[in-house]
């Protein structure tokens, strides 16, 4: 009788304060990952002069990441959803650390200078590059395990965000601590720091695989689907193949303006400070936009009408950008295209997250978010390859790059494709992308049928 009368009671669900320990160690590997990914950036130019390198190896810093994102992004996606997010966040942390350590290792003074301590910093990278899938495909996840359905987008935009954060932190910082190319064994010690800070809080902090009660339906089934499993429903699923191909273009458009902003700026007579200043500003109302998104679409469930809106004004955006970037003496109208392009942009990474959650559940949530990040990962490679081979060599006074290796490039051309691009993604994603909430329904039918039954979750 008893277990009779177990079976048929409603299910308890349940929130854990410790829940939020956990998002701020995720939070803290993302800022420090990101960091790492995009140290050399806002310096590309000190960076070629100190390794003695040409512009090209300095890109090859950055679009590592992307390189080995693509092939590990799909083993990322497995050990989230088999192995948990706690090893997930370990390991990451553990790769982090390593990068960053390999790294200084590079500017030590008893590595010589021009046979080793590039291809040292390339492999600090790569340790980095090999972290960074494991943590950027875990917002969904954590926001699944650990958050009540009420609160999971705003937990998608915290832990999403702490990503751009990170890219914030490297474009203010890596032009303030490297005024000169022999500030970089500087600049690699003070961001190791992040790194050693968020591989004890993972490690110490993260102690369960999944809270001891799910806080939702959707958690008591975040993984009902094997991997493989899940990854042919993916494929065969009309409404998410487009996301995943529309929405990892726009990743892949992001992920190369964020790689190139200095290098795109510095021919028309901008200093690295001001890259870094519209690069900050480009994430600072970013992280604005996602907040207030991430509030709106908890409290309506209107992911799919948001993000095709704010796609669109993202498109604009980089169609300002590409104008822009062409005039010389226009710094107020330039930070001003940079913060709007992020606004709009940054706004949908999280929910987009979501939205691609929503349209493939059952299948989980690593696994959903995986895909259109390897997605990101091979567009965003793509898009950085094929942008400086449209560059073009430039003569003249105006430009304030100070590049030890190789011409100042016009980027024009290259502004102009980038812009394309993303209209072209926005336009397919408004017009063809369509899908009903499967997961919201399912919850939906779950508490409607306790109530049935004469009981109501807590």
């Amino acid at each position: 009788m008893e277990a009779a009368a177990a079976a048929a009671a409603p299910p308890v669900y349940r929130t854990y304060r410790r829940r939020w320990l956990v998002l701020f160690a995720t939070c803290a590997l993302s800022c420090s990952n990101a960091m790492c990914w995009l140290t050399f950036a806002p310096v590309a130019d000190q960076t070629a002069r100190y390794f003695h390198i040409s512009m090209d190896q300095v890109n090859w810093l950055s679009m590592v990441y992307l390189v080995v994102g693509i092939p590990f992004g799909f083993g990322s996606t497995w050990i989230l959803d088999t192995l948990g997010l706690r090893t997930s966040l370990i390991l990451s942390s553990w790769l982090n650390l390593a990068g960053c350590i390999v790294q200084l290792l590079s500017v030590a003074f008893f590595v010589p200078k021009d046979s080793w301590k590039f291809p040292l910093l390339m492999l600090g990278q790569t340790f980095g590059a090999f972290a960074q899938p494991l943590v950027l495909f875990a917002p969904t996840k954590l926001a699944a395990l650990w958050f009540p359905e009420q609160q999971r987008a705003t937990a998608n935009m915290i832990s999403s965000m702490a990503n751009p954060l990170g890219i914030l932190f490297a474009n203010i910082l890596s032009p303030l601590l490297m005024k000169e190319p022999s500030s970089m064994p500087v600049l690699l010690g003070v961001y190791i720091v992040p790194a050693v800070i968020a591989s004890l809080l993972t490690t110490f902090g993260i102690r369960e695989k999944v809270p001891p009660t799910p806080p939702s339906a959707g958690a008591a089934n975040s993984t009902s689907e094997p991997f493989f499993t899940g990854m042919k429903m993916l494929l065969k699923n009309k409404a998410y193949v487009i996301l995943m191909i529309c929405f990892g273009g726009g990743i892949g458009v992001f992920t190369s303006f964020s790689a190139l902003l200095q290098q795109i700026v510095c021919v028309r007579g901008y200093s690295n400070s001001f890259a870094g200043i519209c690069g900050a500003l480009f994430i600072v109302f970013g992280i604005l936009g996602a907040f207030l998104l991430g509030l709106y679409v908890d409290k309506t469930r209107n992911f799919m009408e948001t993000t095709k809106i704010n796609f669109c004004f993202t498109a604009l955006a980089c169609i300002g950008f590409a104008l822009v970037s062409r005039m010389q003496g226009q710094a107020f109208l330039l930070a001003l295209v940079c913060s709007l392009f992020g606004f709009f942009g940054f706004s949908i990474y999280p929910v987009g997250m979501e939205l691609g959650v929503e349209c493939s559940y059952p299948v989980g949530e690593a696994t959903s978010a995986g895909l259109i990040f390897v997605s990101g990962q091979l567009q965003g490679a793509l898009i950085i390859l094929l942008l400086p081979a449209l560059a073009q060599p430039v003569t003249g006074d105006g430009s304030a790059c100070q590049i030890g290796v190789g011409a100042t490039l016009d980027w024009t051309i290259p502004t102009l494709v980038m812009a394309a691009l993303c209209s072209l993604e926005a336009c397919c994603f408004a017009l063809f992308f369509h899908t009903e909430y499967k997961r919201v329904s399912a919850e939906d039918y779950g508490e409607e049928s306790s109530l049935l039954d004469g009981g109501a979750t807590e």
